[in-house]
């Protein structure tokens, strides 16, 4: 999978030990973090997961993947925090996850982000399936994975214990031959 790739606002690279502002900012927002596992981070806790991205440049075995930092191609601002996860060598199988930044949601920029991701997934990666989870009262996240022509295949009841709370997974999923199929519906340019 190579980086950087430029889409057509947004640039897709390797996080770099300046991208801790932008990081702690996405990663530190209690109304961000509200359906992830996690708590918010504070910037020290920031600093130690954007260490691990650093290095998360290669996909080349199941429990690792490639963490992505979205930029905006015309100013470098930082819009937010991509990851393409290999999950199963056997079974050909990826998850896809990502955050962005209050400012920079609404615009686009996590379909149009996370479709480069899907295509580097299908055409470099060569996987069979790419799924993508996220809590059932996420629907801003549900959107996207629809946008990009993910199907909703399952939802778990109340299967986690998160937050004090008892919360539901939807999982979304889309098939290397479905990707082709609406590859090749795509106006050409």
């Amino acid at each position: 999978m190579r980086l950087p790739v430029e889409t057509e606002r947004l640039v897709l690279r390797a996080f770099e030990p300046e991208d801790l502002d932008g990081l702690a900012e996405l990663h530190g927002d209690e109304d961000l973090v509200r359906w992830i596992p996690w708590a918010a981070r504070d910037r020290e806790e920031a600093a130690a997961v954007l260490e691990r991205k650093v290095g998360q440049t290669a996909f080349t075995e199941p429990g690792g993947g490639v963490a992505v930092a979205a930029v905006r191609r015309d100013d470098g601002d930082f819009v937010g925090d991509l990851v393409l996860m290999y999950s199963s060598e056997v079974n050909s199988l990826a998850e896809i996850g990502f955050m962005l930044g209050r400012r920079h949601q609404g615009q686009g920029y996590a379909t149009e982000g996370c479709r480069e991701l899907l295509r580097m997934a299908y055409e470099e990666l060569g996987m069979h399936r790419v799924i993508g989870r996220l809590e059932s009262r996420n629907l801003a996240s549900a959107r996207v994975l629809e946008r990009l022509g993910m199907r909703r295949e399952a939802e778990l009841i109340e299967n986690e214990w998160i937050k004090g709370e008892w919360q539901s997974e939807v999982t979304y999923a889309m098939l290397e031959r479905e990707w082709r199929e609406r590859a090749s519906m795509a106006p050409q340019a």
